[in-house]
């Protein structure tokens, strides 16, 4: 009775050519090609004859830099070959089942962003940007942004989808306007009334994560009912109050002070970069703090370890003696204090007085960066960011007189979200526990 040996290489050609076989998305190439095709028609086809001055210093920098003047025509010719090219070279990765590297992305955005702005200007009343102030605004319009994503981050990465991340700032902003006001008033300190104000806000966040993870996880009720419902509750509370309190005692209720800016000596002075990130309220400087620590405490202590594998793989966690629930619960609620205080800086750091439905959807676009970001504090910080500043970036298009309907300039940030997560996020996959309660056996 004779064995037949299979030869040790049998499925080596298989394997070889499973090993080639990549899953790649046309969608990068395709989103480039749209741009570019659009970039031809605005750069070329309508195109601007004027010229653009980009200032890059603001008064006060140490060093003060000299205006780049750009022609609208011969820029618009020049970023749109680069656009194509770059277009062409995401077309010869993708059939070479090659993944487009982000750094690709990153040099198109720039030199659509370096084109749009040129053409903008040339045809505006106002031909001036100032980039220093373009900058440090949309950093501005980024802080709630910042909380709110990294909220979202810490929620997820633990297993509980956080859809009331809006309410948990709304909830912030009310409460820090409230006591801001009424402690300022009673002390006469306006510093301890904005400190007062903001750990209200941070206490506000974490009763509504507190409704929030109770119901998900406790009862398991659905997580994405749970935090619309929230919002929808939030909401119609701080209006109601506002109307029936606020409006009708804003001397006492709602003229909280709001944070100055504290420059940091000799950074504040760097063109661009002063101005942008050091000429900031000591809120914007504790968004720096948060994105630090968040991101070493998930990825270098033992407590975010724990985090991740209860978002991961509960049941495994729990074998080895975590306590899931618990560990879900404080961490949504520590992410419930982080968005309180995004809520905050609408009050204390931005308009001063709490306003009717003043975060604006912010909560939902905080939500975008984090899918954006890939459930990373660093990446939802980074397109919490790019959100930001197109925010912004419609308030300095209206400023100089563009040409661009103002319709438009409304949308932008809106459809820059949708472009940025439909388009180039690719196909992403979160913490595999997102969304699902777990039930001891």
């Amino acid at each position: 009775m004779s064995t037949v040996t299979e030869p040790q290489n049998a499925h080596a050609p298989v394997a070889a050519s499973l090993d080639k076989t990549a899953v790649v998305s046309w969608k990068v190439p395709i989103v480039f090609g749209v741009v570019t095709l659009l970039a031809i028609e605005l750069f070329i086809v309508i195109g601007n004859a004027g010229e653009a001055i980009f200032r890059v210093s603001a008064p006060g920098d140490a060093l003060q830099l000299p205006e780049i003047h750009l022609d609208g025509i011969i820029t618009g010719w020049i970023t749109t070959i680069l656009l194509a090219a770059i277009t062409l070279v995401s077309v010869f990765l993708v059939r070479a089942k090659r993944k487009v590297p982000i750094w690709i992305t990153a040099v198109f955005a720039v030199v659509f962003l370096i084109g749009f702005l040129t053409w903008a200007a040339a045809g505006a009343s106002i031909h001036t940007i100032p980039i220093a102030g373009l900058f440090a605004g949309a950093l501005s319009l980024s802080v709630p942004l910042i909380f709110g994503s990294l909220c979202g981050v810490l929620s997820e990465r633990v297993g509980v989808v956080n859809i009331a991340i809006e309410g948990q700032m709304l909830a912030g902003a009310f409460t820090s306007a409230v006591i801001a006001t009424t402690v300022t008033a009673s002390t006469g300190q306006p510093w301890i009334g904005l400190i007062a104000g903001t750990v209200g806000a941070s206490v506000a966040g974490v009763l509504v994560s507190f409704v929030l993870a109770a119901f998900a996880i406790k009862y398991f009720v659905d997580q994405v009912i749970v935090g619309v419902v929230l919002n929808v509750l939030v909401l119609g509370l701080t209006n109601f109050f506002f109307s029936q309190l606020l409006s009708s005692n804003a001397a006492t209720l709602n003229s909280p002070p709001r944070f100055p800016p504290l420059p940091i000596p000799f950074l504040a002075d760097i063109p661009i970069i002063g101005p942008t990130f050091f000429r900031q309220t000591i809120i914007v400087y504790l968004a720096y703090i948060a994105v630090a620590l968040v991101y070493f405490g998930l990825f270098h202590t033992k407590w975010g370890l724990r985090l991740r594998s209860v978002g991961e793989h509960p049941q495994a966690a729990d074998t080895v003696g975590i306590n899931v629930a618990r560990t879900r619960f404080w961490n949504v609620s520590l992410g419930g204090a982080i968005a309180g205080l995004g809520g905050a800086f609408f009050t204390l750091g931005s308009v001063g007085a709490f306003n009717r439905e003043m975060t604006a959807g912010a909560g939902f676009i905080a939500l975008a960066a984090v899918i954006f970001g890939q459930w990373d504090p660093i990446k939802a910080t980074l397109a919490a960011l790019l959100f930001g500043f197109a925010s912004n970036l419609q308030n300095t298009l209206g400023v100089i007189g563009s040409a661009v309907p103002s319709e438009f300039l409304l949308s932008l940030p809106y459809v820059i979200t949708i472009f940025a997560v439909a388009g180039l996020v690719g196909k992403v996959r979160g913490p595999a526990a997102a969304g699902k309660p777990y039930i001891k056996a």
